[in-house]
């Protein structure tokens, strides 16, 4: 029997509100692209030269196999896993391999963790929350399920929607969670999602059965980051 947490978690959320920017991309980003611009933001947050900011973006397809990865997780082979023009890159994130690519949406927050959470299982419940609420918007209902970071859709058979890979450095945090929006889900096929041989996976698209708009859900996924995480956006991009 599988474990899940489907009610409200004891954790308190932030109680005060924080000033925060979000910044949306509308286009595809590679992934060391986004990596630079993360990276930057953390040193600078860390140094209190930027406010805790959340980056809102789709990658160009790549692979990204965390400190937990496996050879048996992905394979091995680099030139058969991207031989339809993929990239991949070792993180250093928690977690196994994943997917990302145009059609899901990928958040990296970068916060100084003690204004929201007193440890990492806590913002790992905070950044949970934050995708169950929007796709509770699309009559979704995530589910956690215990020992397996993310969200998953539990009907008829559980399927992960969304996944989740922190790391947390000089007390800032680094990394995040990408949401299965309306993207091509194949290239999962090819590795064993988060580490689990026997993970399937869906969409919001797959879910509704019908098409999601990207943008709408970055909007939303923004809106749900001031709810559950009590910031006041400055909105740069």
């Amino acid at each position: 029997m599988i474990e899940t947490h489907t009610v409200a978690s004891p954790h308190v959320r932030p109680s005060h509100l924080h000033a925060g920017a979000v910044r949306i991309f509308p286009e595809p980003v590679p992934y060391l692209m986004a990596w630079e611009i993360q990276s930057r933001l953390h040193e600078e947050r860390v140094l209190d030269l930027q406010p805790d900011t959340v980056l809102i973006l789709e990658h160009t397809p790549v692979y990204t196999l965390g400190r937990r990865t496996s050879q048996a997780h992905w394979g091995g082979s680099e030139s058969a896993l991207c031989a339809d023009g993929a990239e991949l890159h070792h993180v250093n994130r928690g977690g196994s391999v994943t997917f990302h690519g145009p059609g899901q949406i990928v958040v990296y927050p970068v916060l100084k963790l003690d204004r929201y959470a007193t440890g990492p299982r806590q913002l790992v419940w905070l950044l949970e929350e934050v995708i169950i609420q929007v796709l509770e918007r699309w009559n979704i209902t995530g589910s956690r399920i215990v020992g397996k970071p993310g969200v998953w859709i539990m009907t008829p058979e559980p399927q992960k929607i969304a996944c989740l890979g922190i790391r947390i450095e000089h007390g800032v945090t680094l990394h995040g969670f990408a949401l299965n929006v309306d993207m091509d889900l194949t290239p999962f096929q090819r590795i064993h999602p988060c580490g689990f041989p026997d993970c399937r996976v869906t969409s919001m698209a797959q879910v509704c059965q019908t098409a999601v708009p990207i943008g709408t859900v970055k909007q939303e996924l923004a809106q749900a980051f001031e709810t559950v995480c009590a910031l006041n956006w400055s909105t740069i991009a």
